[in-house]
């Protein structure tokens, strides 16, 4: 796992915009977001994000074509399992989990499939609790 003190500026920049963020952000959000330190081109950001994910430091919303911060950064318990998220439609909010039953079922039909996936993404997506009562 990555710390703190490995990454580069413009990786931490991007990190602690994606921590701050009260959602989910795209990667011209987050340019926009970070002009002010010297930011100039989108390439700029999807090079922080590229090694963000690689470190598992934070997460691309497929569905959305957003990204998001881990909630469990410095985590090792998903490094291999599979992550999901529960993501509203209404507020925008963003819940990571993970499931091992979801895991070893998707890895049982891999194997029993003879299918070898290079990526798993789930994404669920609705009305949070809050913005259900509401």
């Amino acid at each position: 796992m990555t710390t703190a003190q490995e990454l580069t500026k413009n990786q931490t920049l991007v990190f602690n915009t994606l921590s701050r963020a009260d959602g989910p952000l795209s990667a011209y959000t987050i340019l926009d977001q970070l002009r002010g330190e010297g930011f100039r081109a989108p390439l700029q950001v999807y090079r922080a994000l590229e090694k963000l994910l690689d470190y598992g430091m934070v997460h691309r919303l497929e569905s959305i074509n957003a990204f998001v911060a881990c909630a469990h950064p410095h985590s090792h318990s998903h490094n291999h399992g599979m992550i999901a998220f529960a993501i509203c439609e209404k507020c925008g909010q963003v819940s990571e989990f993970s499931d091992d039953v979801i895991t070893q079922r998707v890895r049982q039909w891999t194997t029993d499939n003879a299918f070898k996936p290079s990526k798993t993404t789930i994404e669920i997506r609705g009305v949070c609790a809050s913005c259900g009562t509401a």
